[in-house]
């Protein structure tokens, strides 16, 4: 990437993704940005143990199942992270700790892309000698297939909506599947073997953050078996999968036909990885702890009560780091489920709902994270803090909550149902203090919980099944995708990512203002003037109250014993699991 185009774009859309976002610094280094010294935060802003010995295995946990391994089917921020093992989009952000991770960098593409025809026309390169794992050529067009059939959300529902609504699909595309045979040069092209050409319907200078998702990880078509694609992924990258089971994991080994001269990014340094699933979150840590297991790999910290045992014993302390994200803890409050089509009935839950029962909920200040007042994290940039629902000392205030429910028409309350995932206790915690603070307000909350890898696809994020199963309050967390207001906003806020089959991150946003607002930030130029519109978003939705906000979000995670390369990568906000080794 030559120095002009960075400095184009930076000023056009000054976009960096931050799934999860910043940690902090340290100066126990030694003077090359690694340190061996294990201490608190030791792997924020530097390299612990740093190392280039191969071999070993790394073990993984998971305590579900991710929602896809498929490159097309996943919006989870430690799935994106962990899919780089075996996938290789058209670029990706540098291999690095600290700010040297907001470099975007070519991964499959030779760089980054040629924009032209006022960033409406992205252009890029693939690298020569790539092959999958079979020894087959990646050519561009596995890529423009691999972002053809990502579109088809009716058995690809979890994967972001981006491509969907911006590329210029020719009328009447429902994708890979459903539209076979349709020419879709309109949208991509694959004048050769190495190039692929994007078209978009609107400028978007951020197209190379685009390219950075799994979605445009290559998949032969030949070899493509829709929904279960997942159980054997075509490897483009170091590790291929050696076996997969839904309910059990998976194992990754070594990819023959991987080269290193053609990925300039990747270490490969374990011979092995290994990945169990649907394990309790209290066993991962305490395996963890042991030596047993080494990463956990959704990264949302440890639970509450191993928290309180890490932070009293100085050992197990100096093992673990804390990074800031740049995370929200949410809660979304459905419209379409009555009463909550009332604003009023809304209004109840943001004035009746104690905050800092929610975040005692996350394990406090220290781990839970900063109590939030609207949506954007402080670390987007433009954001301004506000508080339109302010109750004293974040307590909830009763009598403004009970005025509220007179308004809609429920004096006395009334019942609802708020859903959380199965496997996260701090959810669960969360749903138990949203009982305790609406009770004394007459609202009753029934709790139902939902296995995390299909929570948003099948039941929280899929909208028949939140009117018909009654889900007033769903219980989110969300990272930006890109380290600015659209990048943050625009999955949980435009009410055009709803879909009626399949799942979305947004449930409860449905306001045409705030569409058009989106629409018009995209294409402004100007950055103050951009900047203040995603304000104006942030203000439209607290105004209509659909979203509870909880926290900007911290965490506390442990690093395994005997890993080397341990860093927290600042645009997920966990450990980078492509940098990880075992002696």
């Amino acid at each position: 990437m030559n120095a002009r185009r960075k400095m184009g774009i930076a000023a056009m859309a000054a976009f960096a993704l931050v799934l999860t976002a910043c940690g902090g610094g340290g100066d126990n280094t030694n003077g090359s940005g690694s340190t061996t010294k294990a201490e608190f935060n030791a792997a924020l802003g530097k390299v612990f143990n740093p190392s280039d010995k191969k071999g070993g295995t790394v073990k993984f946990a998971d305590e579900s199942a991710p929602d896809s391994v498929d490159p097309g089917d996943t919006y989870y921020g430690s799935q994106w992270d962990m899919i780089r093992l075996w996938g290789r989009a058209l670029t990706m952000f540098k291999v690095a700790p600290g700010d040297a991770s907001n470099e975007l960098v070519g991964d499959l593409a030779e760089g980054l892309g040629e924009p032209s025809d006022n960033a409406k026309t992205w252009t890029y390169k693939l690298r020569k000698g790539l092959v999958f794992e079979d020894g087959t050529p990646i050519t561009s067009k596995d890529v423009k297939y691999a972002v053809e059939r990502s579109t088809s959300k009716e058995v690809h529902p979890d994967g972001p909506a981006y491509f969907d609504s911006m590329l210029a699909w020719p009328a009447g595309w429902k994708g890979a599947y459903l539209s076979k045979g349709m020419d879709t040069s309109s949208a991509i092209e694959t004048p050769d073997d190495q190039t692929i050409v994007f078209h978009l319907k609107t400028p978007f200078a951020g197209m190379d953050y685009l390219a950075m998702t799994p979605q445009t990880i290559p998949v032969p078509k030949a070899k493509d078996t829709g929904a279960k694609y997942k159980e054997h992924v075509v490897s483009s990258g170091p590790y291929m999968f050696e076996s997969y089971s839904d309910a059990k994991g998976y194992n990754l080994v070594r990819n023959p036909k991987w080269d290193q001269a053609t990925d300039p990014n990747r270490k490969a340094l374990p011979d092995r990885i290994e990945m169990s699933m649907n394990v309790n979150a209290e066993d991962i840590d305490n395996r963890i702890l042991s030596g047993d297991l080494d990463v956990a790999v959704t990264g949302v910290g440890v639970t509450p009560a191993t928290q309180a045992r890490v932070l009293a014993d100085p050992n197990l302390k100096a093992r673990a780091d804390n990074p800031t994200l740049g995370r929200f803890q949410y809660i979304s409050i459905n419209p379409t489920v009555k009463p909550f089509d009332n604003i009023e009935c809304r209004k109840a839950v943001m004035y009746g709902m104690d905050k800092t029962a929610y975040q005692t909920a996350y394990g406090g200040p220290f781990a839970g994270g900063e109590l939030a007042s609207n949506l954007m994290p402080p670390v987007i940039p433009g954001q301004e803090k506000f508080d339109l629902w302010a109750t004293p000392d974040s307590k909830g205030d009763v009598a403004k909550a009970k005025e509220a429910l007179t308004k809609c028409g429920y004096p006395n309350g009334f019942e609802t149902n708020m859903s959380y995932r199965t496997e996260r206790p701090k959810e669960k915690a969360t749903v138990e203090a949203f009982q305790q603070s609406l009770a004394k307000i007459g609202i009753k909350i029934t709790p139902k919980n939902f296995p995390r890898k299909d929570y948003f696809g099948t039941y929280a994020g899929n909208p028949p099944y939140v009117r018909s199963h009654n889900l007033g309050l769903v219980v989110n967390s969300w990272g930006a995708d890109w380290n600015d207001g659209f990048g943050f906003l625009s999955q949980i806020t435009d009410s055009r990512v709803i879909r009626e089959t399949g799942g979305s991150s947004n449930t409860s946003v449905r306001i045409p203002e705030v569409d058009k607002l989106l629409d018009a930030g995209t294409v402004e130029l100007d950055k103050t003037k951009r900047e203040k519109i995603w304000v104006d978003v942030d203000k439209k939705v607290m105004e209509q109250a659909v979203i509870y906000p909880g926290l900007w979000a911290k965490t506390l995670m442990v690093r395994g014993q005997n890993l080397t390369n341990v860093f927290v990568n600042d645009q997920f906000g966990m450990y980078d699991y492509l940098s990880l080794g075992k002696p």
